[in-house]
């Protein structure tokens, strides 16, 4: 059943509103494994899931030293900022597809993401990020057969937003 989004800014499926989708702790486990343990980066950059829905993911990454970018105001690095971006729209990306999916095993939807990658990555640099952690949100705003387009935020431990993102991947 291939429906398409009443919406472009829908990111679920069109069945969404009648019977929200709810991941299997296989799948959600499955996704955290590959995210933060076998993308070896994530695992350098510290990133951990605390949020894991079809239309929403959410993780952090605690400040510590060797993410320093500017020594004498303990600021977190730019780079860490883009590269945590990138990940999160990526794994926005991964949760779309695996909702879109539902039909298959949670086997069969980890196995999806093999093509995965960032077409395209715009960050917009706000304020300094200085912050004992931070917290990366992300959301697919259209999941297309071949392209997906996200919006990422990156945030202090008190709410307050440092950068944004958007992206594209190529997921087919």
């Amino acid at each position: 059943m291939n429906k398409k989004p009443a919406s472009g800014a829908d990111a679920a499926p069109a069945t969404a509103a009648t019977s929200p989708v709810i991941f299997e702790e296989e799948f959600v486990s499955g996704l955290k494994k590959i995210f933060e343990e076998r993308i070896v980066f994530n695992q350098l950059l510290g990133l951990k899931i605390t949020a894991l829905e079809p239309t929403r993911v959410v993780a952090r990454i605690d400040m510590r030293p060797e993410l320093v970018g500017h020594f004498a105001f303990n600021r977190v690095h730019g780079g860490v900022i883009s590269a945590g971006l990138d990940a999160m729209g990526g794994l926005a990306v991964m949760a779309a597809i695996g909702a879109r999916h539902m039909d298959e095993t949670p086997v069969q939807r980890l196995h999806r993401f093999g093509k995965l990658g960032t077409i395209d990555l715009r960050i917009d640099y706000l304020r300094p990020g200085i912050s004992p952690y931070f917290e990366l949100h992300a959301h697919v705003l259209r999941l297309g057969s071949r392209v997906a387009s996200t919006r990422m935020e990156f945030l202090g431990a008190d709410g307050t937003l440092f950068s944004t993102g958007a992206a594209a991947y190529i997921v087919s």
